[in-house]
């Protein structure tokens, strides 16, 4: 089979979107997965989708006309994984409030992953949700959801809508609401135990509340997190459902 000049510049184009999908997606783009894998991954998806649609290269003009659809291609792949991904940082959000809550927040430690100094609470709900995503083959989806978005916006095609900045508006309101509920046991508990603390400081003055009150809010702290763990699987709920519908609405900014 030969493949014409006009089929090189329509699979450059999808080679594009794919690429730069894998390397902003959750999972697909963790800093320890090697470049010779994202760039195979992408390759190959491209060669797939390249020979399942069919070939209607988009009208230009000239070199300039071109490199003008390369990057509108690079934004299509580069937005709607980076809109799906940073549905994934509520996690740390979450963790770091956990931690200052109950006295963690100084312990910091590096991430492998995200490369950033996080806390131990937040390394603990990233790690469970990532293996989570990898159980329940999420990231199946993310790859269907990508190839699925060329027959939504197709090669060529794609609109940059500038209102695109209140999905991002839209998510900053999520990522309070999800990150809240994800503390909101500890956050109750520890506020229990701060009540329970200023009785106890008016009550007995001459106990000191400060050394009573850190041990305390550590042990507390940690029971509460032993006894919710079963409640993770809604956590990865929360995370994963999040992330669908930034990708969807994310589609929907770049349909013409």
């Amino acid at each position: 089979m030969t493949m014409t000049l006009l089929d090189i510049e329509f699979f450059l184009l999808i080679l594009v979107r794919i690429t730069g999908f894998v390397y902003t997606a959750p999972f697909f783009s963790l800093k320890n997965v090697p470049f010779r894998v994202k760039t195979g991954l992408s390759i190959f998806l491209a060669f797939i989708i390249v020979f399942t649609f069919a070939n209607d290269p988009p009208q230009y003009s000239g070199v300039i006309g071109y490199a003008i659809l390369i990057v509108k291609e690079a934004i299509v792949g580069i937005v709607l994984g980076f809109f799906t991904n940073i549905a994934y940082h509520i996690l740390s959000f979450a963790g770091q409030f956990i931690d200052m809550e109950i006295g963690f927040s100084m312990v910091n430690q590096l991430d492998p992953i995200s490369r950033m100094q996080t806390t131990i609470t937040s390394n603990l709900y990233g790690y469970l949700v990532i293996l989570m995503m990898m159980v329940t083959n999420l990231h199946h989806h993310f790859l269907k959801a990508i190839v699925d978005s060329f027959q939504i916006v197709p090669v060529g095609k794609a609109i940059i809508n500038p209102a695109i900045y209140q999905l991002m508006l839209q998510f900053m309101v999520d990522y309070f609401v999800i990150g809240f509920r994800i503390v909101l046991p500890i956050f109750a508990a520890i506020l229990l135990v701060n009540t329970v603390l200023g009785i106890l400081a008016k009550i007995a003055p001459e106990m000191n509340m400060f050394v009573i009150g850190m041990q305390l809010k550590v042990f507390v702290g940690l029971f509460v997190l032993a006894f919710i763990i079963d409640l993770i699987p809604s956590v990865a709920d929360f995370i994963f459902n999040e992330m669908i519908t930034m990708m969807k609405a994310a589609i929907e900014f770049f349909k013409s």
